[in-house]
């Protein structure tokens, strides 16, 4: 399983919180909207062909198959996640607060930006074995780099949790969670959710400054511009 960083996506040290307009082939752009509209099941390769504008034929130009369009958008969205959670680790240095806070905030940020991109992952199980098996590797590979970070914090007694494997997963199914209820005209940033995810996750792997409820983050706290309270509906 390759798991080394795409060399053309890795986004460089400082630039992980950066997000433009989301970049993909237009058949994987209205493939993951069909997906996210009707699931997998219910979307055929008509429908995202017609949606391009595009034969069926030559859809199968570009793709193989209506699973080679799953696998690549899973993949494309995991590899991302891994390049930005390396950059943000990267940039922490060697302090394991700073790297478990930066990664976990380069998650929920990806969670948050790229939102229908990331909700594909309810999809793993519609993967046939061998793309299954490639996905998940690559999901793994991103749990024991924040694995790796809590048990070398709880070496150094930054954090106390007892199960670290299981406080690790927690804070992922918290994190990718984000993607199902986001929502960009809500009341909160995507700043501010990462801000408080972080929070709540330094809680989860026993932080002692987060339980106790006087934690300062190794980060500043960041608002867009135009995003203060007087600019922020209500949830979606």
């Amino acid at each position: 399983m390759n798991t080394a960083p795409s060399q053309e996506t890795t986004p460089s040290a400082g630039h992980w919180r950066s997000y433009g307009p989301l970049d993909l082939h237009p058949i994987l752009m209205h493939a993951m909207r069909a997906f996210n509209e009707h699931g997998y099941h219910g979307t055929s390769v008509r429908d995202i062909a017609g949606r391009v504008g595009v034969t069926v034929p030559a859809l199968y130009y570009h793709y193989e198959n209506k699973q080679a369009l799953l696998a690549t958008l899973l993949e494309t969205s995991i590899k991302d996640v891994l390049d930005r959670c390396r950059a943000a680790a990267r940039e922490a240095g060697d302090d394991p607060l700073a790297r478990f806070c930066g990664m976990v905030e380069s998650i929920v940020l990806y969670m948050a930006h790229r939102r229908q991109l990331a909700f594909l992952d309810t999809e793993i199980r519609s993967l046939e074995p061998q793309n299954r098996a490639r996905y998940v590797a690559l999901r793994d590979y991103l749990e024991h780099m924040l694995l790796d970070t809590v048990e070398e914090g709880r070496a150094q007694g930054v954090f106390t949790t007892p199960i670290p494997a299981d406080a690790v997963r927690s804070v992922l199914v918290m994190c990718q969670g984000v993607a199902n209820w986001f929502r960009e005209d809500g009341p909160l940033t995507a700043e501010e959710v990462a801000e408080r995810h972080v929070l709540l996750s330094l809680g989860t792997v026993g932080h002692p400054a987060a339980v106790a409820g006087d934690v300062v983050l190794p980060f500043p706290r960041r608002t867009p511009p135009g995003r203060g309270a007087a600019s922020r509906g209500s949830s979606g």
